[in-house]
């Protein structure tokens, strides 16, 4: 065999395993806000990432830049693996660590607030990218100040309310709880992690019980005039804005299935710590059944990924190299 034939095979053999490998790890991932209470991400992306209202949107971007507000569904751990509160450090909540995030954590007494009150609630969750998981919420314990970095230790130590794989409804994940009795300016912090990886998603919903005092506007004075109530996105803001994020779905995009699991008002378990690190790759999905059609996965088996599309492109080349070389191998052992 010649030197040049010996290096065209080594190239096909070498090939074909590296995109075999590229089609088993290609990432998947979720995505979403809170929208009802309406998040802070989700409220300053309804505003205007380019030119919003409030002035505490306007901050936030000052911090953050309008990238992270086109990616306002993008607030999250990619192997959070259920340690949330072991990974993110006190005052980086609402960012989840991540410094692009920044300005969502911003202390504050006029960020938009939802008008709440105690008793049953129906929660929605805009899932752009759904996958199956569960959801914790937690309040703020009475005495919160919104004027300082939110810690750990300012919410309750657990959640008010919780739901694994809820229903779907227009694009929106929906689910039930009972809000505790609270006065004032609050917070609602929600974690999203997924069951089918290790990735959590995270968001901060200020609220107001009864009057709104105001509380303190950062930099230790109160605002002139209660903050606004804030509005979610509507759907033609979030496909108009869908050029600008760098936010990757890869293929997902099914928001109308339909898990038709219940909400509960238990709290989970908390698991064993592990080390984890908010920077690191999201893991892949696991497999899907063969005409399996789950609101986790947004789409069914037959739903197209671009990165295991190129992969399947890559390895079928590289089969084809790999026989074309060793037929034009025999053929030369035959002409001899």
């Amino acid at each position: 065999m010649t030197a040049r034939r010996k290096v065209a095979y080594a190239a096909a053999a070498g090939v074909a395993p590296l995109a075999l490998t590229a089609l088993a790890i290609s990432p998947a991932a979720a995505h979403g806000s809170m929208t009802d209470p309406v998040s802070r991400v989700a409220a300053c992306y309804a505003e205007g990432p380019e030119s919003p209202d409030s002035a505490a949107c306007k901050a936030a971007v000052a911090a953050s830049g309008v990238q992270a507000f086109y990616d306002w569904n993008g607030v999250n751990i990619a192997n959070a693996a259920g340690k949330s509160k072991e990974i993110i450090p006190d005052g980086k909540l609402c960012s989840a660590g991540n410094d692009k995030y920044k300005g969502l954590d911003l202390p504050r007494g006029d960020w938009p607030s939802s008008k709440l009150s105690a008793g049953s609630h129906t929660f929605r969750y805009k899932g752009t990218a759904p996958h199956k998981g569960s959801f914790e919420l937690y309040i703020t314990k009475e005495g919160y100040d919104p004027s300082k970095p939110l810690k750990w230790s300012d919410l309750e130590a657990k959640p008010f309310a919780t739901a694994t794989d809820p229903k779907m409804e227009n694009g929106d994940y929906v689910f039930s709880g009972d809000i505790p009795e609270r006065s004032g300016r609050h917070l609602i912090y929600s974690i999203w992690q997924r069951s089918d990886s290790p990735e959590a998603f995270y968001t901060c919903s200020d609220v107001v019980f009864g009057a709104d005092n105001g509380g303190s506007a950062g930099g230790g004075s109160a605002p002139e005039e209660p903050a606004a109530e804030p509005s979610a996105p509507s759907e033609e803001q979030i496909a108009d804005g869908q050029e600008q994020s760098t936010v990757e779905h890869n293929g997902h995009g099914d928001q109308n299935a339909d898990t038709g699991a219940e909400a509960t008002a238990a709290a989970p378990e908390e698991s064993a710590p592990q080390e984890n690190a908010p920077e690191a790759a999201g893991a892949a999905d696991e497999p899907v059944a063969a005409g399996e059609n789950l609101a986790e996965t947004g789409g069914d088996s037959t739903t197209p990924y671009i990165a295991m599309g190129g992969a399947a492109v890559l390895a079928l080349g590289a089969a084809m190299l790999f026989a074309t070389v060793r037929r034009r191998v025999s053929t030369g052992r035959h002409s001899r």
